[in-house]
């Protein structure tokens, strides 16, 4: 990736090709992956807890105090029209410095379904302690930060992923 950034910002130079360079932080939202492996945790776990019972249980690799920031999509496409249209051709960071537990994201989506489950930790892959998306430099030069709260996104990606899991038990 950081080749792939050096390579653009070059071409800015030696030929005068605009630019532009996002980094994109765990997005998230309806019509994204969801049941194949390559989804992100906010639409696995909106599956596992569609496809859960009252009363049952989900799973969740490690022990979900593992911390990430999530961006829901419309926020996403916000920030890259505000990046394409301006000129700055730096990296900025595009996501949310929202940050919260893999098991609080967990919490809030049974919230939104209105579901009482408990969570099993098991083995799995982890990826890093914490991550979160530092937005100063998106700030500065594009007077922008994402501004919807995670729950928000959560709940149109949650109706979302509760009607295709009920269309594929039909």
């Amino acid at each position: 990736k950081l080749f792939s950034e050096r390579l653009y910002l070059s071409f800015n130079r030696n030929y005068g090709i605009d630019v532009r360079i996002a980094r994109y932080h765990n997005i998230f939202g309806p019509e994204g992956a969801w049941n194949d492996g390559k989804e992100k945790a906010p639409a696995a776990i909106c599956r596992k807890v569609a496809m859960a019972p009252d009363g049952g249980e989900i799973e969740i690799w490690g022990d979900g105090k593992q911390t990430r920031s999530f961006l829901y999509i419309d926020e996403c496409l916000e920030g890259t029209i505000r990046l394409m249209r301006s000129n700055w051709t730096g990296p900025v960071n595009i996501g949310s410095d929202e940050m919260v537990t893999i098991d609080k994201l967990a919490e809030m989506v049974m919230q939104i379904a209105g579901k009482r489950l408990s969570i099993k930790h098991i083995p799995g892959p982890l990826g890093v302690r914490g991550r979160n998306s530092d937005n100063r430099l998106i700030e500065k030069k594009l007077n922008w930060r994402p501004t919807q709260p995670l729950i928000e996104g959560l709940k149109k990606t949650y109706n979302w992923i509760e009607e295709q899991v009920k269309n594929n038990l039909k």
